[in-house]
């Protein structure tokens, strides 16, 4: 049985999910030969570890039970009677990831699972690297950071799988890496990678105004509390940043142009989120309206899309065929089209459920079990 390490970082929905897949999928990993150890669980306030990182392991009832803490909102503090396991908090916490990515990282392995959506790991990752971990990552922002942080990050790509940072469990990254090593030169990508977005350009197309149709996408939960997060773009310019970086192209994330479909004066911080969805959304609808039937004039469809042409990277609305896959697209699926030298004419299309909890955490736990070629 070859038994693989991992320490997750981040308990949000994605974390918790991971933590659930990995329990229920014993008994298949176990007819793999294959057994994962959680040695550790970080939040973003503190740590859990067993108590020999060595020989011990977080057992499926503890895991079960962190994730119902934190699906109330506890602190992972408040597990500190519940099993043995050592605790740390704040920078603590930091310093003992490291410790145990030193004391497994070249010897008996260690997967850093980074479930969360903050910066601030990178300070952890990075040393992880030089100590031979394997590192895997949903979350975007260690990978849209810095070119040097980048650099560092991906230097052993081996190492390193991050699939679900780009169309949550589709088959993205894997399929460009695939297209890239043939030496099969990609010359243009398209995608629609905001399930959101997705769902508000489709639903505008049968006539619905802008501000209804985003009320609707946040009542369905498919926008973040202030759908300005969404609207902004910003989302798709991390995503579209890590898919130009994996063509080789030198840029960051102030090289995107970003097309925001809500100006300035109406951003965070000139209103309230409800002074937003009251007030600034229908001040929106004639303009958003007009491309729309502007589109259809031309017998095109409005996607929001990343494209990536050449050393040209942009995000924002275009005008697409309607007979295209990304012209096709409705709901909240996420289209990629890829053009290359194999797929000139017709592209290669990956469609799917890009977004979800449970979609972006099987595609973590896809990303772990790939690594076990890597342990001893």
């Amino acid at each position: 049985m070859k038994k693989l390490a991992v320490l997750l970082m981040g308990c949000g929905g994605v974390g918790r999910q991971l933590l659930q897949h990995i329990v229920n999928t014993r008994s298949t990993h176990t007819k793999q030969g294959l057994s994962l150890r959680v040695v550790g669980v970080r939040d973003s306030q503190s740590l859990l570890v067993a108590t020999d990182i060595f020989t011990t392991e977080l057992n499926d009832a503890f895991l079960m039970e962190i994730c119902r803490a934190k699906s109330s909102g506890s602190s992972l503090t408040a597990l500190r009677d519940f099993d043995e396991c050592q605790i740390f908090s704040n920078s603590e916490a930091a310093r003992k990831v490291i410790d145990i990515a030193a004391l497994l990282g070249k010897s008996t392995g260690l997967a850093l699972v980074d479930c969360s959506a903050s910066s601030e790991t990178i300070g952890v990752l990075k040393p992880a690297v030089d100590l031979g971990c394997c590192i895997v990552l949903a979350n975007k922002k260690p990978l849209t950071s810095g070119t040097e942080d980048y650099e560092k990050l991906v230097s052993n790509l081996r190492r390193v799988r991050y699939e679900s940072t780009v169309g949550a469990g589709l088959p993205v990254i894997c399929s460009l890496t695939r297209i890239i090593s043939s030496g099969d030169a990609i010359c243009r990508i398209v995608g629609s990678l905001s399930g959101t977005l997705g769902y508000v350009m489709s639903e505008l197309e049968v006539g619905k105004p802008f501000s209804q149709v985003v009320r609707a996408a946040k009542g369905l939960g498919y926008t973040e509390p202030d759908p300005r997060d969404d609207l902004g773009g910003m989302d798709v310019a991390r995503k579209a940043l890590i898919l130009s970086r994996l063509l080789g192209l030198q840029m960051d994330l102030e090289n995107i142009k970003v097309d925001s479909l809500y100006p300035h004066d109406l951003g965070p911080d000139k209103m309230s989120t409800e002074d937003f969805l009251e007030n600034g959304l229908p001040s929106l609808d004639k303009d958003i309206e007009a491309r729309v039937k502007a589109a259809s004039l031309n017998g095109n469809v409005l996607r929001y899309v990343c494209m990536i042409e050449g050393s040209r990277c942009e995000v924002g609305l275009q005008e697409l065929p309607k007979n295209s896959a990304l012209g096709r697209l409705q709901g909240s699926d996420n289209v990629l089209e890829i053009y290359s030298r194999c797929y000139q004419e017709l592209p290669l299309v990956i469609q799917g459920a890009g977004a979800g909890n449970d979609t972006t955490a099987a595609g973590v736990l896809a990303d772990i079990v790939c690594l076990q070629d890597l342990f001893p």
